[in-house]
């Protein structure tokens, strides 16, 4: 085990607040938030394409951290974190496992957002006696229908988002509805609570290898879900257009051992995040039972 190089206090505190450690994973830092109580199996959060440590919705955060240990990190090569950045889910895969173990962890859970998805998915077919429990929200399977039309879908939005001055992910998030708007315009200004000491943008050739692997992952044969085991609670809004919301039921009709929470009208791919008070809720109730 390596010993985290910046060890967070022992008293929980705010998502905005959450001071940024680092632990060194075979020679590359990995830079991570820790918040919530100390006990019980931890919850590993895995984040969506182009995402750092500032684009969790610190209203999820703090509502999982308020009674589960919850941890964030940046992928390697992504924010705060040093290295090259995988082209492959699987890399991004074996990765998080090296990340986890390094802070000593025997059992975690995980939550897993549209391309952080895609990597618990193969955690926990490959990690069975690591993972617990796992959370998919807006994501899908491999070859699910769809997905390899994400890198077209995010390059679109933004050229678009540089020419509006409007940020690509109101299009990509959120329905275009009054409702969905609203919706995103609400997350955006939730996304700047955090003033201080905030993460570096996902750099250029890091997104272009997350987009190979996203393009990469839509393309290859479908994956035999019934390889997890886990139980598996799948959540999505009903109007996914990155992740086609089809594709979560597909994941919850294939899981094994699964429970798919209602998709969440007038939402999106962002779905856990509109209706953020009622995912915690569910999420909570999950890892709990």
């Amino acid at each position: 085990m390596n010993t985290p190089r910046n060890s967070p206090p022992s008293s929980p505190s705010p998502y905005q607040n959450a001071p940024t450690c680092s632990v060194s994973v075979r020679g590359e830092d990995f830079a991570y938030r820790e918040l919530g109580p100390e006990d019980g199996v931890p919850l590993i959060l895995l984040i969506h394409l182009a995402g750092v440590l500032d684009n969790w919705d610190p209203r999820v955060v703090d509502g999982l951290a308020a009674r589960r240990r919850v941890i964030a990190f940046d992928n390697r090569g992504v924010g705060g974190s040093s290295g090259s950045t995988p082209d492959t889910i699987e890399a991004m895969a074996r990765d998080a496992v090296l990340f986890i173990r390094a802070l000593g962890f025997d059992q975690v859970d995980l939550l897993g957002l549209s391309m952080g998805g895609f990597i618990a998915q193969v955690i926990a077919e490959q990690e069975p006696h690591l993972i617990r429990k796992v959370i998919l929200a807006g994501t899908g399977p491999a070859g699910g229908p769809g997905i390899d039309k994400v890198p077209a879908l995010t390059l679109q939005a933004t050229l678009k988002g540089a020419l509006t001055r409007q940020d690509p992910k109101l299009s990509l998030f959120f329905t275009e509805t009054e409702g969905g708007r609203r919706a995103g315009r609400a997350f955006l200004e939730r996304l700047k609570e955090r003033t201080h000491h905030r993460d570096k943008d996902i750099s250029l050739p890091a997104f272009r290898a997350q987009l190979k692997a996203i393009r990469q992952w839509g393309r290859q044969a479908q994956s035999d879900l019934s390889e997890i085991r886990q139980p598996v609670l799948v959540a999505n809004g009903e109007n996914d257009r990155m992740v086609p919301s089809h594709n979560t039921l597909d994941l919850a009709a294939r899981l094994p051992h699964s429970e798919l929470v209602p998709l969440y009208p007038d939402a999106g791919h962002a779905g856990i995040f509109q209706y953020h008070d009622e995912f915690v809720a569910r999420a909570l109730e999950f890892l709990g039972s």
